[in-house]
């Protein structure tokens, strides 16, 4: 995709929206019997459009990049830069505390968009709408999930369809601090969870009959993984079908979880008796999936900021490593990793600013956003 584009330092300053990411790795594959050499990808961010604090983004339909605003509104970034609003629920979204509108996806035939915003009660709410030619169609609106929130903070809403057609939701723990009514674990409510349903199979959704807890009475069918605490923003892997899942800790540890393409689901990834490999409570599950990449909140890391694994081709030497960053810290790092494992890591020597989201465009491209209104592409130096 082509853009205007225009030099942008951006510095990353103070901590909003829970979210932070930690270091990148980037390694050659030298030979079986030896560790790979780092290889250090060369890039810059180019600012090619600002917003009204950009909070979410996907590829669109057309060779484009929709951009959600956190106060309600939707625009579309394309080769004439971001137009005006093709959707304003400005009206009925509240930016109080970490809410807002926090995510957007497309179904894979761009036959249906989907918002996941909270309400002006703070209720976490998914809705959707029909596509036609390209365009929104606004009296199709339908509410597809809802949750409640107890608590301002840790509402998670970041939504992506997998490869497997399906449409996965993150919910926080429903916020305080500590998980304090024990959302983590307790796989009776749908908060600390990522959620797998079919929107197209029923009404409001169906629930797939391969999730991993349809069998358990005690379990709520939609779950697909738990013990999260605010699954900020998950991604799959565009070349694997890999889940990769940046969740925040609570004052120790941020980190990234993983699952491979082949999982069938009922991953544990230990919130709220572990914080990343460190126990926070009780004792460690023993279903506990540790994650693949953890860092400590030293310097300015507060918030990890999930992303994606690059598979765009303008920066070769990147191809295949997972980019990812901090709110606070706004560094860009990306990890080589191999099956699930961290084999490397890289400062990209770039810093997006308050980074809240990576957003992938139809050609595996990669862009930033900067809470405080930076739309910035990753790109060769």
């Amino acid at each position: 995709m082509k853009v205007r584009t225009r030099s942008s330092a951006i510095v990353g300053t103070v901590c909003l929206v829970a979210t932070c990411l930690v270091a990148a790795l980037a390694l050659n594959t030298a030979s079986a019997d030896e560790p790979a050499a780092p290889r250090q990808a060369e890039v810059v961010l180019n600012e090619v459009a600002t917003a009204e604090n950009p909070a979410a983004g996907k590829a669109g339909p057309g060779d484009t990049v929709w951009i959600a605003e956190r106060a309600g509104r939707v625009r579309v970034l394309d080769d004439q830069g971001l137009g005006e609003p093709v959707l304003d629920i400005s009206d009925e979204t509240t930016t109080d505390g970490e809410r807002g509108l926090l995510g957007i996806a497309f179904d894979k035939e761009f036959a249906h968009f989907y918002i996941s915003f909270t309400d002006l009660e703070g209720t976490s709410t998914v809705d959707e709408f029909a596509m036609e030619g390209g365009e929104i169609q606004p009296d199709t609106r339908r509410t597809v999930l809802t949750q409640e929130q107890p608590y301002a903070n840790h509402n998670g809403g970041d939504i992506a369809f997998g490869p497997d057609g399906m449409l996965y939701i993150g919910l926080g723990d429903g916020g305080s601090g500590g998980d304090p009514h024990d959302h983590g674990q307790n796989l009776g409510t749908l908060l600390g969870k990522l959620l797998r349903i079919d929107p197209g199979g029923g009404d409001p959704y169906a629930i797939p009959p391969d999730n991993p807890f349809v069998d358990d009475p005690d379990a709520r069918d939609e779950i697909w993984a738990y013990g999260l605490r605010n699954p900020w923003r998950f991604s799959f892997d565009a070349g694997t079908g890999d889940l990769l899942i940046g969740d925040v800790g609570q004052s120790k540890r941020e980190e990234i979880d993983w699952a491979p393409a082949g999982s069938k689901g009922g991953e544990n990834y230990g919130w709220s008796r572990m914080e990343g490999t460190l126990v926070f409570s009780g004792e460690e599950p023993e279903n506990h999936v540790p994650p693949v990449h953890e860092y400590g909140r030293d310097g300015l890391a507060c918030s990890v900021t999930g992303g994606y694994v690059y598979r765009g081709e303008a920066i070769p030497d990147l191809r295949g490593q997972y980019l990812f960053s901090d709110y606070c810290d706004g560094t860009v790092r990306a990890l080589q990793m191999d099956n699930g494992e961290v084999t490397g890591e890289t400062d990209l020597g770039v810093n997006g600013g308050e980074v809240v989201a990576f957003v992938e465009d139809g050609d595996g491209e990669l862009y930033v956003l900067d809470i405080g209104g930076s739309v910035s592409r990753i790109d060769p130096a």
